[in-house]
């Protein structure tokens, strides 16, 4: 199979869909490697580094786009959708309940849409977890940034001083973004607050924080009664494959303190406040009720070499199953590939993307028999 490697081109977007080692995966596995020219220069792998690896580098985006499977990183924009086409296996993050005209143009185009976020092992999301895990540690972090004055913040040092009390973080959510987010804030030294529904979940999180952070039940009473007094609210909610529910109403940001900063990691999803658009690394915040607003819609993206190699390391095993098995055979032979399935053959293959867009769902074994 030709598989195509090509640049990214979302603003700001540095990292690359496949490291130099992973395209040795590929060629020694009998495979064609297609790399746009200067694909990994953002990440750090230089042209060179993909030659001694087996690829070829093509001069255009539309040569890596011709290949029969391409892998990326961010869902294909307006610029790219030229390139779809019915025998294409598009294997990326598509976040498809978020993005209805991507989700009709892969219908329209009849592509192969295979999304990272929804590879499903049990309750795990193993190729959603390492970008999580990211986003939810640079949360803490640029949270802290923000909260400086000279930010637009309240002034408040996330870890306070002796003699000062720390900043207060809530965060919302504790699957992997949210418990990463958590560990940073508090080893920071903030106090650490995290909202969670799964009873099983909490009860992990209070044995791996320790006295490092709390948990409360997620309900709206909680929430409108944390929100006054804390510092950083980080949403880190998840819904595999669906939009994220708005739990913060643009009512609730009244009761915040001016200069609040607040991260809404789900803007991948749509985004976990009313209040949220998506931004970029140019552009990252914006300002509503007097609280500002972080919703940079590819966070990992400013560590792009860390993100590209956990990427890499997550996907790579499945990119060279579906090449070697081709796509409806690694439905059938790898069941975790199964849920990735977003578009396949005109349909709407994953439910909840459907159910987001008022869009028919067709199973994929409805469509092969």
């Amino acid at each position: 199979m030709k598989v195509g490697i090509p640049r990214e081109v979302k603003v700001k977007e540095n990292r690359v869909s496949c490291t130099p080692g992973g395209v040795r995966m590929l060629t020694h596995a009998g495979h064609e490697v297609l790399v746009e020219n200067e694909a990994g220069m953002g990440a750090g792998y230089p042209n060179e580094q993909y030659v001694e690896a087996g690829a070829k580098i093509v001069p255009t985006a539309a040569d890596a786009w011709s290949a029969d499977m391409v892998i990326k990183v961010k869902e294909p924009i307006a610029q790219e959708y030229e390139f779809l086409r019915p025998d294409l296996i598009l294997f990326t993050y598509l976040h498809l309940a978020a993005d209805k005209p991507l989700t009709e143009e892969l219908a329209k185009k009849k592509v192969a849409g295979i999304a990272y976020e929804t590879v499903q092992v049990g309750r795990r999301l193993p190729l959603l977890e390492p970008m999580s895990e990211i986003a939810g540690r640079m949360s803490s972090i640029v949270g802290a940034h923000f909260l400086s004055k000279a930010q637009g913040g309240k002034g408040v040092l996330l870890g306070g001083v002796p003699g000062v009390s720390p900043g207060k973080a809530l965060i919302m959510g504790g699957g992997t973004a949210g418990i990463n987010a958590g560990r940073v804030a508090a080893g920071i030294g903030a106090e650490v607050t995290i909202l969670e529904v799964d009873l099983e979940k909490m009860r992990f999180l209070d044995i791996t924080m320790h006295d490092h952070a709390h948990t409360l039940y997620s309900n709206e009473q909680n929430l409108l009664e944390a929100l006054p007094s804390v510092d950083l609210i980080i949403g880190a909610v998840l819904l595999p494959g669906a939009k994220a529910p708005k739990l913060i109403t643009r009512k609730m940001l009244e009761v915040m303190k001016p200069g609040t900063v607040f991260v809404d990691i789900a803007i991948d999803q749509g985004g976990c406040a009313e209040t949220s658009r998506a931004t970029t690394h140019e552009d990252p915040i914006y300002f509503e009720e007097d609280i500002l607003h972080y919703c940079v819609a590819n966070m990992p993206g400013a560590y792009a070499r860390t993100a590209t190699q956990a990427l890499t390391n997550a996907t790579s095993q499945y990119a060279a199953k579906i090449a070697n098995l081709g796509v409806e055979e690694a439905m059938r032979q790898v069941p975790e590939l199964r849920p990735g399935l977003n578009s396949f053959g005109g349909h709407i293959t994953y439910q909840a993307v459907a159910e987001a867009h008022d869009m028919p769902y067709k199973a994929f074994d409805e469509i092969v028999g």
